[in-house]
């Protein structure tokens, strides 16, 4: 397996205006495109969380869109990953929107 295909799974937090600007919805959707698995949800405390999961290569891509562009309307202040950790097969079989 070539070093980007490792497999890993971090979880992420992203703060500022990123609850009813449609960022759940992009986010499933840049992770799909990217062939990623795992959630987004909104919590109440006004962030947005979840966990990726897929090549180390496209983790890394989507950790860069979370940081830097999210949905059109939201603005990101900061982004937190946290509990990356190589993984021997997905635990996840789609990219979901928790509710």
């Amino acid at each position: 397996m070539a070093e980007g295909d490792t497999l890993v799974s971090v979880d992420y937090e992203i703060f500022g205006k990123v609850q009813g600007v449609f960022f759940r919805k992009y986010t499933q959707a840049e992770g799909k495109k990217l062939g990623l698995v795992g959630w987004v949800q909104n919590t109440d405390r006004g962030t947005v969380q979840g966990q990726l999961q897929g090549p180390i290569a496209k983790v890394r891509h989507m950790q860069e869109w979370l940081k830097t562009r999210g949905s059109p309307k939201s603005h990101i202040d900061s982004a937190n990953f946290n509990n990356e950790k190589v993984i021997l097969r997905l635990d996840y079989s789609d990219f979901q929107i928790v509710k």
